[in-house]
C-alpha cells in the first residue's frame, strides 16, 4: 500500500512537471476572472489576443532558432526596422496604391530576410556563437530603424487605399475575430503542421538534438540552422507589420523587448535553450501566460515595472521546473 501511495505521488510530480505550462495558464485564467471582473468580458478577451498576436508570431520564428540550439536577440529590432521600412514606403516612396501595398509590403520583409540570412550563414557556416552574432544583428537593425527617419515616428495618412487597408486590418474585425488574432491563428497552425508533419520541420528539430548526427547521416545540418534564422526573421517583420498596423504608425522603437518576451514565452512553454525539445502549442501556451500576467496587473493598475519582476519571477521558475523535471528523469533511468 505504501510503495502503491508513493508511486501515485511520484506520478502526479511527473504530471506537474510535464504539464506545468497548461497548469499555470488555467491557474492564472481564474486567478484573473477572481480579481477582476471585467476579466472575461469578450472586449477585454479580444484586446488582450490583439495585442499579443505579434508576441505569437515573432515566438514562432524564435521557437525554430531554439530548437537548432541557437538564440535570436535581434527580432525586436528587425520587428522595428520591418515596420519603419512600410511605413517610409507607404510616406515618403509613393507605394500608397493597392498595388503599392503589395510592394511596400515586400519591401518590409528584405530586411528580415537579409539580416536573418546574415545571421544564419555566421552561425550555421562560420560557427560563430549565436548569441554574439545576433546581438550584432540587433545593433544593426536599431540602427537602420533610426536612420530611416532620423528617429522619428512616421505617421500613415488616413486617406489612401494602402494605410486604410492596413489600419483596417490593425483594427478591424471579420465575423467578430479581430484581423490579427486571425492572422496569428494563421501563422500558428502552419508551424504546428510543419513541425508536426514534415520532413523540415523533423530535422529542425534533430539538428538540435544531435547535430553530428544529422551530418553523419548525411544530411548538412546547416542548412536548416541557417533557414530557422531566416524564418525568424520574417517571423519578427510580420509581428512588426502587425504591430504598426494597430497604431497606424511607424516608430524605431517597436519591438523593444519583445526578442526577450519571446524567448520567456518559448521557455515559460518547455523549449530548452540547449536546443532539440520544444513544441508549437507550448509555445502558444507561454505567450498567452505572458498576456494574462500583463493583463491582469494592467487591470488591477499595477504598474509596468512590477510587472517585470513578477514576468522575471515566472521565467525563473520554469527553467527550475525544466532542471527538476530533466533530473527526475536521469533519476528515472
Amino acid at each position: 500500500m505504501n510503495g502503491q501511495s508513493l508511486e501515485n505521488k511520484f506520478s502526479l510530480k511527473d504530471i506537474f512537471i510535464k504539464y506545468n505550462a497548461i497548469l499555470i495558464l488555467i491557474i492564472l485564467i481564474v486567478v484573473s476572472a477572481i480579481l477582476s471582473p471585467v476579466f472575461l468580458t469578450p472586449g477585454n478577451i479580444f484586446n488582450l489576443l490583439r495585442q499579443n498576436m505579434p508576441l505569437l508570431i515573432i515566438s514562432m520564428g524564435m521557437l525554430y532558432v531554439i530548437l537548432t540550439g541557437g538564440i535570436d536577440l535581434s527580432v525586436g529590432s528587425m520587428a522595428a526596422v520591418g515596420g519603419m521600412v512600410l511605413s517610409m514606403a507607404l510616406t515618403s516612396w509613393g507605394l500608397n496604391s493597392g498595388i503599392g501595398l503589395v510592394l511596400a509590403l515586400i519591401l518590409a520583409f528584405v530586411p528580415g530576410i537579409v539580416l536573418g540570412a546574415a545571421s544564419g550563414a555566421l552561425i550555421a557556416y562560420v560557427r560563430v556563437a549565436p548569441f554574439i552574432v545576433t546581438l550584432a544583428m540587433m545593433t544593426i537593425a536599431k540602427g537602420m530603424a533610426f536612420i530611416f527617419t532620423n528617429g522619428q515616428p512616421v505617421r500613415w495618412p488616413q486617406d489612401t487605399a494602402a494605410t486604410s487597408a492596413l489600419i483596417s486590418f490593425g483594427k478591424d474585425s471579420a465575423l467578430g475575430i479581430p484581423w490579427p488574432v486571425i492572422l496569428g491563428i494563421a501563422v500558428f497552425v502552419i508551424f504546428l503542421l510543419i513541425t508536426r508533419f514534415t520532413v523540415f520541420g523533423r530535422m529542425i528539430i534533430a539538428t538540435g538534438s544531435n547535430e553530428t548526427a544529422v551530418n553523419l547521416s548525411g544530411i548538412k545540418a546547416q542548412k536548416y540552422q541557417f533557414s530557422a534564422y531566416v524564418i525568424s526573421g520574417c517571423m519578427a517583420v510580420l509581428g512588426g507589420i502587425c504591430m504598426t498596423a494597430r497604431t497606424g504608425m511607424g516608430t524605431p522603437i517597436t519591438g523593444d523587448g519583445y526578442e526577450l518576451d519571446a524567448i520567456a514565452a518559448c521557455v515559460i512553454g518547455g523549449a530548452s535553450l540547449s536546443g532539440g525539445k520544444g513544441k508549437v502549442v507550448n509555445t502558444l501556451i507561454g505567450v498567452m501566460i505572458l498576456a494574462l500576467i500583463t493583463n491582469i496587473m494592467n487591470l488591477m493598475s499595477v504598474p509596468a515595472y512590477p510587472q517585470q519582476i513578477v514576468k522575471g519571477l515566472v521565467i525563473i521558475g520554469a527553467v527550475v521546473l525544466q532542471k527538476v523535471g530533466a533530473s527526475s528523469k536521469n533519476t528515472a533511468v
